[in-house]
């Protein structure tokens, strides 16, 4: 069982791992810089060096950091460059940061539009729709949570095609929807809830940049509208004109 800080139940080496993630989002380790020895972090944590060594394993796994036998343990990434466009395509980015896209579905089931998702998608109220609930990440690092709803009608099995594809791109597609654009977006900040938290790999408390939008086809007929909630410290967001 892992040894754990009794006021919060939080393990000691996920606080010594969440410490030094706010460091290099904040900008107190930059990129490429080497970090304090274990026995330095194992000090200022009061731990011991086995809780480093652990977390910074996970860090290292998640592609933040990389060990150099020998050298020590250096920064190894900034937060991703996110362009919001007219065009955004989730896969496209990060591909282009030179990370591998990943798509994993959470889960898929049936809902009914309220008044608001009724607007976004130009359905009626009480219209049946898919809801997905998806994973989003770049190499083998949670950077979103996102939440769909699609029309039932237009898109039947979509949760199922979804879990195939992993891609909201490759799921219009299916449907005969070559190109999108998206219409709208609202940026909002949040506290990540427990559920979030957990999937992204983030401590409660930690705050999360939550982007509403609706994407429309060429014809500018609503396809999917979308609450997408990103780890704010793992992302940078571009707003683009185009």
């Amino acid at each position: 069982m892992s040894m754990q800080d009794a006021a919060t139940g939080v393990a000691l080496w996920r606080q010594v791992a969440d410490g030094i993630e706010r460091g290099i989002a904040e900008g107190r380790f930059a990129a490429g810089e080497k970090l304090p020895g274990e026995m330095e972090i194992a000090e200022t944590y009061r731990v011991n060096r086995h809780t480093v060594r652990r977390a910074l394993a996970t860090l290292a796994e998640r592609g933040l950091v990389r060990a150099e036998r020998g050298s020590g343990t250096y920064v190894e990434t900034q937060r991703l460059a996110y362009p919001l466009r007219s065009r955004t395509r989730f896969s496209e980015i990060v591909g282009a940061g030179g990370h591998e896209p990943r798509g994993q579905l959470i889960e898929a089931s049936d809902d009914v539009a309220t008044r608001e998702l009724a607007r976004e998608l130009g359905l009626k109220t009480g219209a049946p729709l898919v809801r997905i609930e998806a994973l989003r990440l770049a190499d083998r690092t949670p950077i979103c949570v996102s939440t769909s709803w699609l029309s039932a009608e237009r898109f039947p099995d979509a949760g199922q095609v979804f879990a195939s594809v992993r891609s909201m791109t490759k799921l219009a597609a299916h449907y005969g929807i070559r190109d999108y654009r998206r219409s709208s977006t609202r940026i909002t900040a949040a506290i990540a809830d427990a559920s979030d938290a957990a999937r992204l790999d983030l401590a409660l408390g930690r705050p999360v940049l939550v982007v509403d939008s609706t994407d429309v086809d060429p014809d500018g007929k609503p396809i999917v509208t979308k609450r997408s909630r990103f780890a704010a410290e793992r992302v940078e967001f571009l707003v683009e004109d185009t």
